[in-house]
């Protein structure tokens, strides 16, 4: 069955399998244990934080390893919570993910601000800029590429300007990491990422903090992670982890051309054939695996159902907003209605997504559309 929900979960990576299994076989000793075998996982566990901060761009001792990228952004606001002044707010743009927009607005209230963004889903530099010479900020949070839209913020952008005013950046790249070239996030404050996005275990991820806060804990309770978190280390997911961000930094180029030829091509033929299409994003830059179409007629659970009888996996949006009353934050910070937002279906492919997978759904959707509008005119569910 072709998965088209990549920005949700990926499949393990075949090299991030063969590193997991074997370091669950050899290598599962507590790497904080005073014996040879642990002694070796200790090594290993540090050789992965060195690998990644190579990859980052950054010193090895500035990462911290956790469960992934919700526990790294809500632990980061936590932690800023109890070290700034009263004075300080935090800034988030409008269209961040549940774990960054939910523990800013828990966590600081009214203290927080929201920065717009325009109908592509992309922050007003200019606006930023201003708010940043108006209010005092103790860290802005953008995230570098959306999970729902796959829109890219200029991140590197506004992290210059934070740096320039003196203000903690953070950037989540959870759908950034393995989808796109590094760039310079190693020079942010604060990165957080996860490996289930990107070919990784689930379970697994981690954060990078600035020079300036090494002060900085998620748990107490043990002095791992150089007393950043309390807690064993989970030194097979982290090694996979390293496999799978290695194999897609690889091919990464490659693939995200591969996969921008096939989305663009899968774009023009649904709207050639499905009148009344909206494209998400299409005017700015994007993940080239994401394709956020806002369908001219009936909800995006119909789509969902009716493509998955026909063997194609697709998403509504965000996983993590799934169950949530009201529409998507995110489609209503870009000025979309809610019933706009409840005929949003996401398309997010990725390595294993072939050529003919692309071709293959957009079949199926136009089939389906076909379908859809028979029900409609007769006014009865026809059975498949």
């Amino acid at each position: 069955m072709p998965y088209f929900d990549y920005n949700a979960t990926t499949p393990l990576r075949v090299s991030a399998r063969k590193r997991w299994l074997a370091a669950q076989d050899e290598d599962w000793y507590n790497p904080s244990s005073p014996y040879g075998r642990s002694a070796r996982v200790h090594e290993l566990l540090e050789g992965c934080r060195a690998r990644l901060a190579q990859l980052l761009g950054c010193a090895p001792e500035l990462l911290v390893f956790n469960s992934g990228a919700t526990e790294g952004n809500y632990s980061l606001f936590e932690y800023l919570q109890s070290t700034l002044s009263r004075e300080c707010r935090v800034g988030i743009s409008a269209v961040e993910h549940p774990s960054v927009y939910a523990a800013a607005h828990a966590l600081f209230g009214e203290r927080c601000c929201t920065f717009k963004v325009n109908q592509s889903g992309v922050i007003d530099v200019e606006a930023f800029e201003e708010a940043l010479d108006r209010d005092a900020f103790g860290l802005v949070s953008v995230m570098a590429a959306n999970n729902e839209t796959g829109v890219l913020q200029p991140w590197p952008q506004l992290a210059s300007i934070c740096r320039a005013k003196g203000v903690p950046f953070h950037v989540d790249a959870a759908q950034w990491l393995g989808k796109a070239r590094m760039g310079p996030i190693g020079t942010v404050d604060f990165v957080t990422g996860c490996a289930h996005k990107f070919g990784g275990p689930k379970g697994v991820g981690f954060l990078k903090i600035g020079t300036n806060y090494t002060g900085y804990r998620a748990a107490v309770g043990g002095a791992q992670e150089h007393a950043h978190r309390a807690g064993t280390e989970n030194y097979p997911g982290i090694a996979a982890m390293m496999a799978a961000l290695e194999a897609c930094l690889e091919s990464v180029e490659a693939e995200c051309s591969r996969l921008q030829i096939c989305r663009n091509a899968f774009e023009e033929q649904i709207v050639q054939r499905i009148q009344g299409v909206n494209t998400i994003g299409a005017d700015v830059g994007r993940l080239a695996n994401t394709s956020l179409l806002i369908m001219p007629a009936h909800l995006n659970t119909r789509w969902v159902l009716q493509l998955e009888k026909r063997g194609f996996e697709v998403s509504t949006g965000s996983a993590c907003a799934t169950g949530k009353e009201g529409p998507s934050h995110v489609l209503t910070a870009m000025g979309l209605s809610p019933e706009e937002a409840r005929r949003a279906v996401r398309v997010s492919g990725g390595w294993n997504t072939t050529n003919d997978d692309w071709r293959a759904l957009a079949a199926a959707m136009i089939v389906v559309w076909e379908r859809l509008k028979r029900e409609e005119r007769s006014n009865q569910v026809i059975d498949i």
